[in-house]
This record gives C-alpha cells, structure tokens and sequence, in this order.
C-alpha cells in the first residue's frame, strides 16, 4: 500500500481517471468534415458541427467498430445496444449548446488492464466503461485583445472517454495506467495517442482517506495532457487535500485545472452532479444496435496486445520481465525487435535495442519508426560482431556512424578500415611491446595487482587503434605475464 505521511499520520490517495481518446478516423463522429490536424482555423468543420438550423447527425460506422475493437483490447463487455444522450452543458465552443454523449447505456462496459509498475509489480486496474461522444470546439483567447475566437476544427470529432474504477492508488500507478491504455489503443491502431496534438488527455479524480477508511471527497483536475503532468498533479493534490482536512477544513467537489509551470492545481468551478446535465437521449439518433457476429469479426482481426506479447517474449527469447516490458511498450519497437533478433540472440538483440539505438534516438528526438538505422541494418552489424569481423567496441562506433549516414554497416567497415586485427602474430607484436614498455605495471602484477591488465590492454588497443581482438588480448597477456 502506497501512504501519504501527514502531519497527523498516514494517509492513502484514491485515484479514478477518464481518459479522452481521439478516435483514429477520417472523419468526425456525426460527420464527413476532416480529422487531420494542423488546419487552419475553421476549415474542416461540416454544417451540422456548426449546428446549422435542420442538419441531422449521421453516425460514423468506422468511429463505433474503433471503440468496440478498443473495449476487445480491455478485456470489456460491449454492449450490443447502447444510446447517445445529450449532454445539456453550456459548451462556448460547441455551437448546437449540448454534447452529443452515452450515460446509462454506453458501447462499451466493464473491463480491466493490467499494469505494470517499476518495482516490478503488476496490479489490475478495473474499467467501468468506455462511451463514445463529440469533442467541442477550442477558444483562442490570445488571437485578439478584446475577443475570444472560436476555432470549430475539433468540434464534433469523436473521443472515446475510457472511465477507471477509483482502483488506482499512487502517481505512479496512474501514469502506468495510462501508459498501458495508451499502448493498447497504438497497438490496435484505434488512438494515435499523442497527447501533444490533443489525441489523448485525462480528467484525473482525486481524493484521500485514511487507510481502510470511507472515500473521500473528490476534486477533478480537468485535461491533463502528459504522463508527467498527470503524475505531477495527482501528487500536488494529494497533499493540498490533506492539508486541508489537517488544518481543520474540508475538501470542495470541485473542477480544477493543473499549472505545469508553477506545478500546482487551481479552482475553477463547483464539480457538478451527473443530474446537473440534465441527460436524455438525443432524439435525432436511433439507439446504436448490432449483432454479436460484427464484434467476433472484429475481435478476430485484433493483434497480438502487449501483455501477450510480453508473456511470449518472456517464454520464447528468454528475456527478463523489465526488457520485455520495455520491448512490448511500442508495436513498433516489439516489431523492431523481432526482425533484428530472427535467427540471432535475442538479448544481444535486445541489449543493442534499448543501449545504443535508444540513446541515439532520445538524443535525436526521434521514434523507432524513423529510426536512421533499420532493424535489418542493425541485425547484420550484430553479425559482423559474432563473425568476429569487428569488436563490440568498434561496433559501436559503427553505429554511431550507421546512425549518422543511414550506411550499411559493411561498407562503412570496408571503407573506413575498421575491421577487427585478428592476427594473431600483429597482436602478439603489440602485447610485446606492451610489456616490454611497462616494467612497472609487470612488477606491481607479479606483487599481486591484477587489476594492471586493464592498463596493458589499453596499451595494445591503442597501438592497434582498437581494432585488436579483445579476447585474443587478454589470452597472450596473461600468458606472457604468468610464463
């Protein structure tokens, strides 16, 4: 159990999460305008986003088959009937004045992830629905002195709000949360989950207690937009709230929002109660109704999901629960992984992966996707290092070179004479002249000191410009010095 330390004992967070999800589509949900990002303002938005006086919504069939293939991916019920309602809220930015939403009959119900913490842990994580609904509009409150403008581009395109269970109990384990909600969504091709872009965002509830205790009540930080700034918010309102009840007050149901620059939660209005919407179906839109056979179709074509694929890789290549936690994280990467270690060994595979490759590309700024080195180009440079064309630490100048150019790691040895000395008789020349230039080191190694190898092996690495065969190094060394 994760505890708060207070000034007057321990304390527990209790933390539900609703995430936002942009659906993967062209279109919006009750509508053919544009999805794409990055328009110009107002250019993609259909007479009925902009509530035009007798335009009808139409629902997005390609919109409902992502939101049932996303609640197959939660292990969640899917509701072969379920209602839009309206959502009666005034929306400055969603024109018709109510979001076209689901309440009490959702596509999707309950289900549960697992995720996976960095002790090593995994804890289940129980969802109690996932419902579709339209996105509003965005106000432009810095466009002009004097007004707000409305950009509709958003308005009407289609979110899948995936609600928790109030199971989650730390920052951390809200963040892997997400992470695993987002993963699952990338691996189904249903969210592109990039929440820079807005793909993805979370309404994140809080609340403490003490340990074992009634909940507590709760605040609700509204469209946080990063995994560190969700961590960072459960945290800073979690300890607001318990210093609020130490000091002798009481926690409000409110809205707030989250600071990133100071790191800190404000107040914005009074939370309201689900009544408040005044909810009822939206009687332009039939129920949404289809069979069973429609959701096993889609279910047979889902991929293989991360938790599968980590329980595999774990089986078949011999990894370690971190490293295959790690693999599985990204389709992409996982994909990466399989094709470099195919007919390889997988943690030499693996080791490359998440060493030189993921440095390289965290220095760059760059995904796996648009890596400079393909997964083909690495698998034959691991070649070249068990062939004993090169050693592993020129190898990784190699790489960094491969990385750089885009060049095949063949040509860049044959051009740039990086091959490994295995010459047996070149070697021994430069071990010799080693020792004969090192009486001292010679000495303090017959005293004892074996740690003055090292020193001869920079020695005939240097001479060699570290081309020469690592282990045929140390086998003459310790020869010559032991004889």
């Amino acid at each position: 159990m994760s505890l708060i330390q207070g000034r007057t004992g321990d304390w527990e967070v209790v933390i539900g999460l609703e995430v936002h999800a942009q659906v993967t589509s062209k279109s919006k949900l009750f509508s053919g305008a544009s999805t794409e990002f990055g328009a110009e303002p107002n250019e993609q938005v259909a007479l009925v986003d902009a509530a035009m006086p007798g335009m009808l919504p139409v629902i997005n069939e390609k919109a409902v088959e992502q939101a049932v293939r996303t609640g197959l991916g939660l292990n969640a019920q899917i509701n072969l009937k379920s209602i839009f309602d309206r959502k009666n809220y005034f929306y400055p930015d969603l024109p018709q004045g109510y979001q076209i939403s689901q309440y009490l009959d959702p596509v999707v119900g309950p289900g549960e992830v697992e995720v996976d913490l960095e002790d090593g842990t995994s804890r289940t994580i129980r969802i109690s629905r996932l419902h579709l609904e339209q996105d509003a509009g965005k106000s432009l409150h810095d466009q002009d002195q004097a007004k707000t403008l409305v950009d509709l581009n958003r308005s009407g395109v289609a979110l899948m709000e995936i609600v928790s269970e109030p199971d989650i109990r730390s920052a951390e384990e809200a963040g892997a949360y997400v992470e695993k909600v987002r993963s699952i969504m990338r691996y189904l091709g249903t969210c592109d989950g990039n929440m820079q872009e807005g793909s993805l965002r979370a309404d994140v509830n809080v609340s403490v207690r003490r340990p074992g205790s009634d909940f507590g009540t709760r605040a609700e930080i509204k469209n946080v937009n990063s995994i560190r700034f969700i961590r960072q918010a459960i945290d800073y309102e979690a300890q607001r709230q318990i210093e609020v009840i130490e000091d002798g007050g009481a926690v409000d149901q409110e809205t707030r929002l989250f600071d990133p620059d100071r790191g800190e939660t404000r107040s914005m209005r009074s939370k309201e109660e689900a009544h408040d919407y005044r909810y009822f179906p939206d009687p332009d839109l039939l129920p949404l109704e289809f069979e069973q056979s429609w959701v096993d179709a889609i279910r047979e074509t889902l991929p293989e999901l991360p938790d599968r694929k980590k329980r595999r890789f774990i089986a078949d290549y011999g990894l370690s629960i971190v490293d295959a936690r790690t693999l599985v994280a990204e389709r992409e990467t996982a994909e990466f992984f399989e094709e470099v270690t195919e007919g390889r060994d997988p943690r030499i595979s693996a080791n490359w992966i998440m060493g030189e490759l993921f440095g390289a590309l965290n220095r760059t700024d760059t995904d796996i996707a648009r890596s400079p080195v393909s997964a083909g180009q690495l698998g034959r440079l691991i070649d070249l290092i068990s062939d004993g064309t090169v050693s592993n630490r020129l190898a990784k100048d190699v790489f960094e070179v491969m990385f750089e150019t885009c060049d095949d790691p063949e040509k860049i040895v044959e051009e740039r004479g990086m091959k490994q000395v295995t010459d047996i008789g070149a070697i021994e020349a430069a071990v010799d002249e080693a020792i004969a230039n090192g009486a001292a080191q010679v000495a303090q190694y017959k005293g004892g000191n074996e740690k003055v190898v090292g020193w001869f092996v920079g020695q005939v690495m240097k001479a060699t410009n570290g081309k020469a065969n690592p282990r045929a190094v140390n086998e003459l060394l310790l020869k010559k010095l032991d004889g």
